[in-house]
């Protein structure tokens, strides 16, 4: 059986978050802005969780390259590969990225941003307090910024998901000339991520989108984000 085409998405600015600090209720300032409907999906960007759960640390300012290289390290399961201050590395979550997200855009001068300790935890907290306060079911995502192998250029990836699969499985289902698919998996969450890239404006300091429209299939509420993270035994590369 073929799916039939589900029509059009919207993708939408969250416009007038305010600067974000330890201890802010991320869901609640979203829904302030912005009236939200069931079935809606939030993009959030890893940065503002990270600071609003304190996941922010300071540099030592007489050694700020070697201290920064310690934190990666110590957010690091493993290195895989290293160019001078770059690191390619694996973080506790699984993930393969660069300076296992240690980052230093948009933030103050002289701190880095960590990962959130656990992103589903901080999607479903999000997730909760929008509830809470507009009483609507939507979907959360939490976003960052990696770079692909073999491919220039950079996208917003899933790093933390609520209320939505992050794989759509079309295993089993025919193509639009009625072959069978065996080994098809869209990484839906991935693909949301970097589609809210398009209107959450880096240098505008828009952190937050709402993408409207998605097929009510694709929510869920036993999901994580483990889901697209590639097993070692499945990957060619490592």
């Amino acid at each position: 059986m073929t799916r039939q085409s589900t029509g059009s998405i919207s993708i939408l600015p969250v416009l007038g978050i305010p600067e974000i600090v330890r201890g802010d209720l991320i869901g609640k300032t979203i829904s302030e802005k912005f009236e939200l409907k069931d079935f809606d999906v939030i993009l959030v960007t890893q940065k503002i969780v990270s600071k609003a759960e304190g996941m922010m640390v300071k540099l030592d300012s007489e050694d700020p390259t070697s201290h920064k290289k310690k934190i990666i390290e110590a957010e690091s399961k493993r290195i895989l590969r290293e160019r001078g201050e770059l690191l390619i590395t694996e973080t506790h979550h699984g993930f393969i990225c660069a300076n296992a997200g240690v980052d230093m855009s948009n933030v103050e001068d002289g701190y880095v941003s960590l990962l959130p300790r656990d992103s589903d935890k901080s999607a479903r907290r999000i997730r909760a307090q929008v509830k809470a306060v507009q009483n609507v079911d939507v979907a959360v995502i939490i976003t960052d910024t990696f770079g692909r192998a073999w491919r220039r250029g950079l996208v917003d990836v899933a790093i933390g998901v609520a209320g939505l699969k992050p794989i759509d499985d079309l295993r089993g289902e025919e193509d639009a000339n009625g072959r069978v698919l065996n080994v098809t998996e869209i990484a839906i969450a991935d693909e949301l991520a970097a589609a809210s890239e398009l209107v959450r404006i880096k240098s505008q300091n828009i952190p937050v989108a709402v993408i409207r429209g998605i097929d009510r299939r694709h929510f869920s509420n036993n999901v994580s984000i483990d889901e697209l993270i590639r097993k070692p035994d499945e990957d060619l590369f490592r």
